[in-house]
C-alpha cells in the first residue's frame, strides 16, 4: 500500500512539474495582469455588452494547445461613466430608472460596475451543457475574485475559470481541458496583477473593485519587494 501510494505521489508530482514546465509567465502591461500562458497568446479585440447594455470595449488573449483552450478576456470599464451621462440625454419621459440616482449613477453605470463580475460569472455557469461542480470566493494578491469549476457535459471536459475586477477592468480567466487530462489549476491560480512597468502588485489589505476602483476608498498599498514599497 505504501508503494503504490509513493508511486501515484511521483506520478502526480510529475505531471505537475511537466505542466509546470511547459508554461511560461505572460506579463501584459497594457492590460495589468500576468498569468501562466502554454505560449504566446493571439490577441483580438472584442465588445462586451455588460448587465446594464453599455457596450464595452475589451480584448481576448487566447491560447490553444491540442485539445487545451486557455484564454484571459479583458473588459475595460473605465469609461463607462460618460456612457452612462450620454445615455441619460435620450432617456424617455417618465423613465427615472433611466435616469439613475446619486447611488446608481447616471445612466445606472455605477451598479452595472457593481455587478459586472457577478454577471460575468453567471455568464459562465449559464452555457449549454455545463454543471457547476465549484464555486467559491477566492483572492489572487488580495484582489477579490470568484474561482469556478465546470464540466462540459457533452464530452465530458473540465473549464477552470477565475472572474475579478481590478482597476475598473474586468478579468476572466479561464483553461478548458479534456476529460482525463491534469487539472488546469496552475494556469487559474496564476492570474494576478502588474503595474505599467511590468512589477507585480499583491495589496496589504483586501482590494474591492466596488469600493477601490470607484475611489469610495483609498487604494490599499502595496507590500514591499512584491507591488512596490510605499
Amino acid at each position: 500500500m505504501r508503494t503504490t501510494t509513493l508511486v501515484l505521489a511521483v506520478l502526480l508530482l510529475t505531471s505537475v512539474l511537466a505542466a509546470a514546465q511547459e508554461a511560461d509567465e505572460y506579463v501584459n502591461t497594457k492590460d495589468g495582469f500576468k498569468i501562466y500562458f502554454p505560449a504566446q497568446p493571439t490577441v483580438k479585440d472584442i465588445t462586451w455588452i455588460s448587465q446594464q447594455d453599455f457596450k464595452l470595449p475589451g480584448r481576448l488573449y487566447s491560447v490553444d494547445k491540442g485539445k487545451e483552450h486557455y484564454s484571459v478576456t479583458v473588459v475595460d470599464y473605465s469609461g463607462i461613466e460618460q456612457m452612462g451621462i450620454e445615455r441619460v440625454k435620450t432617456c424617455p419621459a417618465g423613465a427615472p430608472l433611466c435616469k439613475g440616482t446619486a447611488l446608481s449613477g447616471p445612466g445606472l453605470w455605477k451598479h452595472d460596475v457593481r455587478e459586472a463580475q457577478e454577471y460575468a460569472t453567471f455568464k459562465l455557469i449559464q452555457r449549454d451543457n455545463v454543471k457547476v461542480s465549484d464555486l467559491t470566493w477566492s483572492q489572487h494578491d488580495m484582489v477579490e475574485g470568484d474561482e469556478l469549476q465546470l464540466t462540459n457535459t457533452v464530452d465530458g471536459s473540465r473549464t477552470y475559470a477565475y472572474v475579478a475586477m481590478h482597476e475598473m477592468k474586468l478579468y476572466i480567466a479561464e483553461a478548458t481541458v479534456p476529460k482525463g487530462y491534469p487539472p488546469a489549476t496552475l494556469f487559474q491560480t496564476s492570474m494576478s496583477w502588474v503595474d505599467k512597468d511590468g512589477k507585480g502588485i499583491r495589496y496589504e489589505t483586501m482590494y474591492n473593485n466596488e469600493f477601490h476602483g470607484l475611489r469610495q476608498y483609498p487604494v490599499p498599498g502595496h507590500t514591499a519587494g512584491v507591488g512596490g514599497a510605499q
